[in-house]
């Protein structure tokens, strides 16, 4: 899951400051969400799979699929 993270924003060429403002977090406590020394709560999760247009699973890895779910 954190590689996945990482490549997600590395792939949108956005800094780790960036997203954790999106997160509305420090972006300390976003580098140890993506290094796995931090847990990311849900709401988190929610935000990040809906910032990168993918769903939770695949944040997640239990998907291979990137494609978001339909409503």
């Amino acid at each position: 899951m954190y590689q996945r993270l990482r490549n997600l924003r590395e792939d949108r060429d956005l800094n780790q400051t960036a997203v954790a403002e999106v997160l509305h977090v420090s972006q300390t406590t976003y580098s140890r969400y993506e290094n796995g020394t931090l847990d990311i709560p849900s709401a988190s999760l929610i935000a990040l799979a809906r910032f990168y247009g993918t769903s939770v699973d695949y944040l997640l890895g239990l998907t291979g699929n990137p494609e978001p779910y339909r409503d």
